[in-house]
């Protein structure tokens, strides 16, 4: 049997009626830059996510710059970030002209270790870039408390949140939307996903809002009248048509997701050698992937692909670890939570549409791995 770690196609065919209808739309009224289909997804994320502002952008990577940008992570400035995650994490702060401070992580969540974080402030430090990992959003009571005592903005990676809900004083609120600021990415394996790239700013504050709608078009709010050096990242209407579909049944996509965590967890139950995903209490989570602590978790990988079945290894290397960081002078041992993680992590396939006998063939194998 051949178990994709993601497709994009099985959807399409699914949905694709509404698929080619949205994207026939755009194309009728060709308006493919900052188009109808824009503003309304901008909209309807407003709504979902309840933050009052929504900014779409051309990718997650360029919300994280633009957001850091407007939080004046730049020049210096100190911003608090974990070391177990992915590279744009970082690469928007090095961008700048920031100075990345690594924190160490959680070993349950994988999120960003409060606790750690507090130890590495300095009279330089700016702001904390806290990311929302695979299942579950970070410690933001934990995080906003830390900040407000120390006079500190949080910006919000939600590349991979989008649904996923944490309590916070009192009521649930949806990752990127309890900091000054949060991103998302469409990129197609997220759980929402475009058919190319995409991204969005998130805030519930009008100043901030103003700034990447005119940072996103060369730093200008009207044609040609240029008020900063800004960028150029748009949110294709195409895409935004598209997502437009996808945000419609986005619930529909979580719950399908969450019967096949379940379904792991129930066939994954008695192999010793697994460590299966935990949640903390006072999350809702969303499974992005299924990630697994493993033993020997390299020559469990190379045999499940030798038997087909697609995985991915969320993270080899911490980014203390990268070699385009090496100036900030880290070295092995100085977070070793998220170097132990980088060693047994392993995500398997996870998608609506992942097939209950792919499933059960992605489990028995990996107790004939064990056996």
């Amino acid at each position: 049997m051949q178990v994709p770690f993601f497709t994009t196609t099985r959807e399409y065919q699914q949905y694709k009626a509404d698929f080619d209808h949205a994207i026939q739309s755009v194309l009728d009224r060709g308006d493919f830059v900052l188009g109808q289909a824009v503003r309304e997804f901008e909209q309807q994320m407003q709504s979902y996510s309840q933050a009052q502002y929504a900014v779409g952008v051309a990718n997650g990577s360029d919300a994280l710059v633009l957001a850091s940008d407007i939080l004046g992570y730049k020049n210096g400035a100190e911003v608090l970030t974990p070391t177990f995650t992915f590279f744009a994490s970082t690469s928007c702060l090095a961008r700048l002209g920031a100075k990345p401070v690594f924190t160490d992580v959680d070993t349950d969540t994988f999120n960003m270790d409060v606790a750690d974080a507090a130890q590495r402030i300095t009279a330089q430090t700016k702001g904390i870039l806290p990311v929302h990992l695979f299942a579950q959003m970070a410690d933001m009571t934990g995080i906003m408390d830390l900040a407000q005592s120390h006079n500190l903005t949080v910006l919000e990676d939600s590349a991979e949140a989008v649904g996923m809900k944490q309590e916070y004083r009192g009521e649930y609120k949806m990752g990127g939307t309890i900091g000054d600021m949060g991103v998302y990415s469409f990129f197609p394996t997220k759980t929402l996903g475009g058919y190319g790239d995409g991204g969005m700013l998130v805030c519930n504050d009008l100043k901030l809002a103003e700034q990447a709608k005119s940072l996103r078009v060369h730093g200008s709010r009207e044609r040609y009248i240029h008020e900063l050096v800004g960028y150029n990242s748009r949110l294709d209407s195409l895409q935004a048509a598209i997502l437009s579909v996808k945000l419609s049944r986005i619930e529909k996509s979580i719950a399908q997701r969450a019967k096949l965590a379940e379904l792991y967890r129930e066939q994954l139950s008695d192999v010793e050698q697994v460590q299966l995903p935990v949640i903390k209490p006072g999350n809702k989570e969303v499974y992005y992937v299924f990630n697994l602590k493993v033993e020997k978790r390299d020559e469990l990988n190379a045999f499940l692909q030798e038997n087909g079945i697609g995985t991915s290894i969320y993270y080899p290397i911490p980014l203390h670890l990268q070699k385009c960081f090496k100036h900030l002078g880290y070295k092995k041992g100085d977070f070793p939570v998220a170097e132990k993680l980088c060693t047994q992590v392993l995500s398997l396939p996870m998608y609506p549409e992942l097939q209950t006998d792919e499933l059960s063939y992605v489990c028995d194998k990996i107790k004939e791995f064990y056996r």
